[in-house]
């Protein structure tokens, strides 16, 4: 999850009379256990008194294994599929099944899946729904995304992802045509103010 999208989850909830506690997606665990990495290797290669680092060592050890066993609750074998996801030969078939079996806490993988030149429009039709900005904004400037799609894109009141829709080069030529007439306008309207 990006810091951006952390700090808006935290502002709506709240706003709602919740508590400003955010979700644990894959994408905020990863990127907890890629720092806790980062922190081992600095370890790693620091001058430090043999037991001190042995205990920093065994310490970031097993947060990183606390990370890595989050991460295969949220979606099994979760390296594994991220790792398939990576391939340069992965077929539109396996991506598309990748994707239907992802809970929808698994952001990574679908935002990966979401970006991925290989995507098919039946996936990014289904992935246009998700929670996730990052996911929804790569299927509005994705090229396999379908017209259906890219169409009900540009009408989320909820984002401004039809700026991505219009300059998406697999839109068709009269949605690109109204999606640029409301970016005249919009401009024009924030030259009056």
């Amino acid at each position: 999850m990006r810091r951006s999208d952390l700090m808006a989850y935290a502002r709506r909830t709240a706003r709602d009379g919740q508590a400003s506690k955010v979700e644990r997606t894959s994408q905020i665990v990863f990127g907890e256990r890629q720092y806790l990495l980062r922190v081992l290797d600095s370890i790693e290669r620091t001058r430090l008194a043999p037991t001190q680092r042995r205990q920093e060592q065994l310490l970031l050890e097993r947060l990183i294994h606390a990370r890595t066993q989050e991460l295969n609750r949220i979606n099994p074998d979760w390296d594994f599929r991220i790792g398939n996801v990576l391939r340069p030969d992965i077929t539109t078939e396996e991506l598309d099944r990748l994707a239907a079996e992802a809970p929808k806490e698994d952001y990574f993988l679908l935002r990966l899946i979401s970006e991925h030149p290989r995507t098919g429009a039946a996936t990014l039709a289904r992935l246009a729904a998700h929670p996730y900005p990052a996911v929804r904004e790569n299927v509005a400037r994705h090229p396999n995304a379908d017209a259906r799609t890219l169409d009900r894109l540009s009408r989320d009141q909820s984002a401004p992802l039809w700026y991505l829709v219009a300059s998406n080069p697999g839109a068709p030529a009269s949605l690109r045509r109204r999606l640029n007439r409301n970016i005249k306008h919009v401009r024009r309207k924030r030259k009056t103010k």
